[in-house]
């Protein structure tokens, strides 16, 4: 009997790479700076007192793209001031801290950073 699904070693092989490189691009794409740039697609934006030690962060299971001191990231199910808590623990003092557009009041501020 011929086992017509069974491939040689160096096909296999073949197969995982592609599949690597598939995988790679795709998250490449879907991961890019383009949130930074999207207008309209942020809900929450952030400016650190320091500049963000990385680009691409998850917070409190909230995901942030930061460049700089400038953070964004999509809606979340949270309460605004526990998302800027999150933020905060991950990258320090949140300099101002906007909610679909709107600044956070000055005392939830001030509860975000303390």
């Amino acid at each position: 009997m011929i086992n017509t699904l069974s491939l040689s070693r160096s096909s296999k092989l073949a197969v995982l790479a592609s599949a690597l490189v598939y995988t790679g691009l795709s998250f490449g794409v879907a991961s890019g700076a383009a949130p930074l740039q999207a207008a309209g697609t942020t809900y929450y934006h952030a400016t650190l007192s320091a500049p963000a030690t990385e680009t691409k962060a998850v917070a409190d299971g909230v995901a942030w793209a930061c460049k700089d001191a400038t953070c964004v990231a999509g809606k979340t199910t949270a309460r605004p001031l526990r998302v800027c808590r999150g933020l905060n623990r991950k990258f320090g003092e949140i300099a101002t801290f906007k909610v679909d557009g709107q600044d956070m009041a000055a005392e939830e501020l001030a509860k975000c950073n303390g």
